[in-house]
């Protein structure tokens, strides 16, 4: 669906950001990507989008080269989430910003009010296609930021730490969303340094340090014990670490019910 091809990518000349990064996104994939600040993992996303152009290497999109378009040409078919919702809120109504994108792809009216209807009831919304923005809870703000991308009917939907500053309730409530859509066919890659996250919900990792793709492969796989996440700012999920210290020589643990089954399944051999 889309793909980096050898990428580099600075700032300046003398200080690349990104040094020969190729990752394949296939449709349908929740993928997550993580690594410390500064490591390369949002400038990763904005050259997914156009947003920024690399100074070497290809983007493809669908197997065609997309070195050419433009922000707009790839919001066709991608949408961009950012981190504080605020800089992408800037309509008089929930209804009217789910709109906007929609209307600048050129959509009918009777198009843009199904598209927004439908992004709204998925976004849990509905009741609030009428309220003014500003004064939506954070987790309401960044499902409307959702929904405006939804509205544009994209295949992939990136996520720039979209849980920050979220209330448990909030966070739940949006992770449950993402694996919705998911489940309805669209490609998530959420940027995070939560690693309960990393742990439960994407099929996928992506780590990245210093500017290179250092890991590419499954959850269990990253938190296997082999790899030097710490080198790379990452931690064990409590889970995990618990696994790691009953069941040493077994498969990382991803999460309490999975600990909780195994705990049982040993005690019931040891009677």
């Amino acid at each position: 669906m889309l793909e980096l091809q050898n990428i580099t990518f600075g700032y300046n000349k003398n200080q690349p950001v990104l040094k020969d990064v190729s990752i394949n996104i296939e449709a349908g994939e929740f993928i997550a990507i993580a690594g410390r600040n500064g490591s390369g993992k949002t400038t990763v996303t904005r050259l997914l989008t156009a947003l920024k152009k690399p100074s070497s290497g290809n983007v493809l999109l669908n197997g065609q080269d997309a070195g050419a378009n433009s922000p707009a040409d790839m919001a066709r078919h991608i949408g961009y989430v950012f981190q504080n919702p605020d800089r992408q809120i800037f309509r008089d109504s929930v209804a009217h910003e789910a709109a906007f994108g929609p209307e600048q792809l050129g959509f009918s009216p009777a198009e843009i009010k199904k598209a927004v209807d439908q992004a709204l009831e998925l976004t849990g919304l509905t009741e609030l296609a009428n309220a003014y923005p500003p004064t939506l809870s954070k987790g309401q703000k960044q499902r409307l930021t959702i929904a405006s991308a939804l509205a544009m009917q994209p295949k992939l939907l990136i996520l720039d730490e979209p849980t920050s500053g979220q209330d448990s309730c909030e966070r739940q409530k949006l992770l449950e969303l993402l694996m919705q859509l998911n489940a309805q066919g669209v490609a998530i890659i959420l940027v995070t340094h939560d690693m309960e996250i990393i742990a439960r919900y994407p099929q996928r990792v992506i780590v990245m340090a210093e500017g290179e793709k250092v890991f590419d492969g499954t959850p269990r796989q990253l938190f296997n014990g082999k790899y030097p996440i710490a080198e790379w700012s990452l931690s064990y999920p409590a889970a995990v670490a618990i696994g790691q210290d009953v069941f040493p020589n077994e498969e990382a643990v991803m999460s309490i019910d999975e600990l909780c089954q195994m705990l049982e399944a040993k005690l019931g051999g040891d009677r």
